[in-house]
């Protein structure tokens, strides 16, 4: 059986190497054509976006500013995130709350909120930088799952999506947070006798 598999890991390597010029040029003519036949189609859409539905893929160092904002954050390190926000900042929790003020306010509050979760972990599932082409304005939409542990050893977990907007300076100015708890598992079923 192992030579089996072995015979068509070779088999398909080769096939793969044959021939790389060709290959190139036919996925530069599948990528043409699908590139062409997406810009003539239109669509219409049952609704009309509030905001922008004209999106692409935005600046990869936003994502990275995003990133070591998180990190900063899980290591209880919020004086090191204060050069990637605004002059004036604007953000939206999940519980209903809002800030909207200074980033020196911003990072102090950050501090002592993040000062009482003890440690924490994020698990960061996805991230992806987006640029509205018809506002002109930079996003980066994230997924998460912080664990924060307490002093006695309480564990909290909860499901994050945010979207942080940035300006064109590169400097975070907006944020909309959404959680989800994780659903309270029920008790296992009771033994059979």
């Amino acid at each position: 059986m192992r030579q089996i598999y072995l015979f068509a890991a070779f088999a398909f390597l080769a096939a793969c190497g044959s021939n790389p010029d060709k290959t190139k040029t036919e996925e530069a003519a599948t990528t043409t054509d699908t590139t062409s036949t997406v810009k003539q189609e239109t669509l219409t859409y049952p609704y009309t976006a509030d905001y922008s539905s004209d999106f692409e893929i935005g600046d990869a160092k936003n994502a990275q500013t995003l990133l070591q904002v998180y990190k900063d954050w899980d290591d209880n390190k919020t004086d090191n995130f204060k050069n990637s926000f605004a002059e004036v900042d604007t953000m939206y929790f999940s519980d209903g709350t809002m800030f909207a003020g200074g980033r020196d306010s911003l990072v102090a509050m950050a501090g002592k909120a993040r000062a009482q979760m003890g440690t924490v972990v994020d698990s960061v599932h996805a991230w992806v930088p987006l640029r509205s082409k018809n506002k002109n304005e930079n996003w980066v939409a994230i997924w998460t799952r912080e664990i924060s542990t307490d002093a006695k050893g309480k564990k909290t977990a909860k499901e994050l999506h945010e979207v942080w907007r940035f300006d064109n300076n590169g400097k975070i100015n907006l944020v909309y947070q959404y959680e989800q708890r994780p659903p309270k598992m029920p008790p296992p079923p009771p033994k059979k006798k």
